[in-house]
């Protein structure tokens, strides 16, 4: 056996030419990266090309920050697969910020976010970004898509885009009654195709659908009789560049550009990266380096005249899929683009610009993801969701953004201090239930006195509280409620389950607890070493404080007839708690403990009685055998220990599983793989052993063959507290994030 490690990628053995061995790097270069390089650049150049339209920028701005990001960001950043480039995710911002203060003037305001950026990155603040709610950005992103869509529409038609989502979506009925039929027959078409891109056979889906879309939209317009508007490139991709110069305006608003185009690329890039790292096995984002590296591409593309830059998961995505091992596909994807941009620009040309219209409607569209939507329903934050988009498209970007954050935070905060209370009077009782779970502070003293009120005087009350905050005034609250109750003739009791507790909460200043002190709590007769009984007498009170009254109704149920899920044999070793590392409860296992776990062959009725009742009495659906690591019986047998009185007798039983531990068994050698010690590969062919004695068992054989009946082995590892399948001929991890296989 085996622990793999995906932390790294695979390693490309070298291969042999002409004698002499081709080192590794240059063979993943040409066997994976060069390829995977060629794919994304057949992506980024229609999508540079077409957000460079769609934010009112020069054309050859897009093909510049394609070439930067790919080149200076692929060397620099922290990430060693993500693609970067110009994002639609800022399109909305750039098309503002150039009617604000003009080309030029933008290309300032970027070069001060790629400052901006390198600053964050150098303080190491990046992972502070990631705290920003996904719901936020998803919606963020959504609305983005909805109204680079809502304008590229009326471009598609033969028309201009309007500055206001608003506006665009009440000139839309007079555009069509102008509409131009070449341009919008061209737009169709691409929008058709990629859409149906997906549909392809996989072969053909090898190649990018958004070129397939701007070739055939290309193409149709060539052969169609009308004249159709095209992109104009002024000379060639170096006679394009061009100097910043300083805005003109308020430096207020020139300052909330710069934070919002730092602020936008920098979370869009660390998210993107997220993403990226969960699709391959290689080292993971550098956040840091990222954003430094990010800083410096939008630096030198606002210096040249370049649109911003940020990381993108299309690109991105592309990249991983098409078998990228390193950072070496992102830089020659760029180099590609520069080619391509210098040499031929004619080709450029005679793209349509409603072709890249249509484009930009499909990826506008894409970004409204229904698994965003979905999932924004399933966790309630289906308001925050929709409430930022109708911002982001209604009013403009930074504040949909604000107020998606505020609307996130509130909805965060009132699930935090929320607390739910009731008082019911229990049936066919005298007595009355008061819960309490959740944070309980004083915003939730109204709620909090009102249900203590229903509570008619002199009754018997339990109150069950399950709380992990408790400050002073809920605490004074209830504390006086208590008292007046008792007063009246009453009787009080508490179960305090949550981490939170009566007791200390006048002591000191309230503090969020944490499950392990209730676990410490429950446990403390037993950690406290008290002698004799009193351990036990303590730890029976503690139950019935904490937890009695929570399984009386299952136990209830229980009381006349048992049905357990599973027969369980585990060693008798007091650290094995079957239903602790079981996740069960009482009536789910029917446990047999002896020293080893062993189904002795004979001589021995104890099991065999157990395992008989289990199977023909109480029916159960599967058979477990259990061993751990540290056993002091396989260690006894291990040595061949001369242990005192019955326990030598007892351990012979054991010996089947000595001598094929001893003969090599495979799961001996899958636990030694792994690292196991040699006492601990015994108890897992131990488990083995016993899993083939029970296999040949006439009432296990029968229930198998009747019912189905299942026979699974387990071993337990004390120090990691972590559960290993055993099967007869290896082990596996159990719902592990690092497989263990053979």
């Amino acid at each position: 056996m085996s622990v793999e490690n995906d932390l790294a990628p695979p390693r490309p053995e070298a291969e042999v030419s002409g004698g002499s061995p081709r080192p590794a790097w240059r063979q993943t270069l040409m066997r994976h990266d060069l390829p995977a390089s060629i794919v994304v650049f057949l992506v980024a150049l229609p999508l540079s090309l077409g957000i460079a339209v769609a934010s009112g920028a020069p054309v050859a701005a897009g093909l510049v920050a394609a070439v930067i990001g790919g080149i200076v960001a692929g060397l620099l950043g922290g990430s060693l697969l993500q693609v970067s480039g110009p994002a639609a995710g800022l399109t909305v911002v750039v098309a503002e910020s150039i009617d604000k203060f003009g080309w030029r003037g933008t290309c300032f305001i970027v070069v001060a976010a790629g400052v901006l950026q390198i600053l964050f990155g150098l303080s190491r603040i990046a992972r502070a970004a990631l705290a920003v709610a996904p719901v936020v950005v998803h919606a963020m992103l959504a609305g983005i898509g909805i109204t680079i869509a809502l304008q590229q529409i009326h471009v598609l038609l033969g028309g201009s885009s309007h500055s206001t989502a608003l506006r665009n979506i009440l000139e839309l009925p007079g555009q069509l009654t102008t509409l131009h039929g070449g341009g919008a027959l061209v737009g169709a078409t691409v929008i058709v195709v990629m859409l149906g891109w997906k549909r392809m056979p996989p072969k053909l889906r090898a190649v990018p659908g958004p070129l397939v879309a701007v070739v055939a939209g290309t193409v149709l317009s060539l052969v169609l009789p009308t004249d159709i508007e095209r992109i104009v490139i002024d000379g060639s991709l170096f006679d394009a560049l061009q100097l910043p110069e300083l805005p003109s305006g308020g430096w207020s608003a020139v300052a909330m550009m710069v934070l919002t185009i730092a602020l936008i690329a920098s979370v869009e890039s660390l998210l993107s990266a997220v993403a990226v790292d969960k699709m391959h096995t290689g080292p993971r984002t550098n956040f840091d380096r990222e954003l430094i590296g990010q800083g410096s591409a939008n630096v030198l593309s606002g210096l040249v005249g370049g649109l911003p830059i940020t990381g993108v998961i299309v690109r991105s995505a592309t990249n991983v899929q098409a078998g990228a091992r390193s950072r070496a596909s992102a830089i020659m994807h760029g180099c590609w683009i520069l080619l391509f941009s210098v040499a031929l620009v004619a080709l450029v040309e005679q793209i349509p610009t409603a072709a890249l219209a249509g484009l930009l409607i499909v990826i506008g569209i894409q970004l409204v993801k229904m698994a965003h939507i979905q999932l924004a329903r399933r966790t309630g934050d289906l308001l925050v969701y929709v409430t930022t988009i109708l911002a982001v498209v209604f009013l403009n970007l930074l504040e949909g953004v604000i107020i998606g954050l505020a609307l996130a935070f509130g909805l965060l905060l009132w699930r935090v201090v929320r607390v739910q209370v009731s008082a019911v009077a229990l049936p066919e009782s005298d007595r009355w239930l008061v819960s309490i779970d959740g944070s309980c502070t004083f915003l939730a003293l109204p709620k909090l006195s009102g249900e203590l009120a229903k509570v008619p005087a002199g009754a018997e009350v339990t109150v069950e509280m399950t709380v992990d905050f408790l400050d002073h005034a809920a605490f004074e609250a209830i504390e006086d409620w208590q008292r007046q109750q008792e007063s009246s003739g009453g009787r009080v009791d508490f179960v305090e389950i949550g981490s939170a507790r009566m007791a200390g909460a006048a002591a000191a200043p309230p503090a969020r607890g944490f499950g392990r002190q209730v676990w410490d709590e429950l446990l403390g007769p037993w950690r406290n070493n008290e002698s004799g009984g009193a351990a036990v007498t303590a730890g029976v009170s503690a139950f019935h404080r904490s937890h009695a009254h929570v399984m009386r109704p299952h136990l209830d149920e229980l009381r006349d007839s048992q049905d357990p899920d599973s027969f369980f044999l585990t060693c008798s070793d007091s650290r094995i708690v079957p239903n602790v590392i079981t996740s069960s409860g009482p009536g789910d296992l029917f446990t047999v403990r002896n020293i080893g776990n062993l189904v002795p062959r004979s001589g021995d009725d104890s099991v065999e009685a157990a395992l008989v009742f289990a199977l023909e009495e109480l029916a159960v659906r599967s058979v477990v055998v259990c061993g751990h690591s540290s056993c002091g019986a396989m260690k006894a047998v291990y040595q061949g220990a001369d242990t005192a009185g019955g326990l030598n007798s007892w351990l012979g039983h054991a010996e089947p599983s000595l001598e094929r531990f001893r003969a090599g068994h495979p799961v001996a050698r899958a636990a030694g793989a792994a690292g196991y010690g040699e006492v601990d590969q015994l108890s897992m062919v131990n488990v083995a052993v016993q899993l083939e004695t029970l296999h040949r068992h006439p009432a296990v054989r029968r229930a198998i063959a009747e019912r189905g009946l299942v026979v699974s082995g387990l071993f337990f590892d004390i120090a990691g507290a972590r559960v290993i399948e055993v099967t007869a001929e290896t082990v596996r991890t159990i719902d592990d994030e690092v497989p263990v296989t053979v």
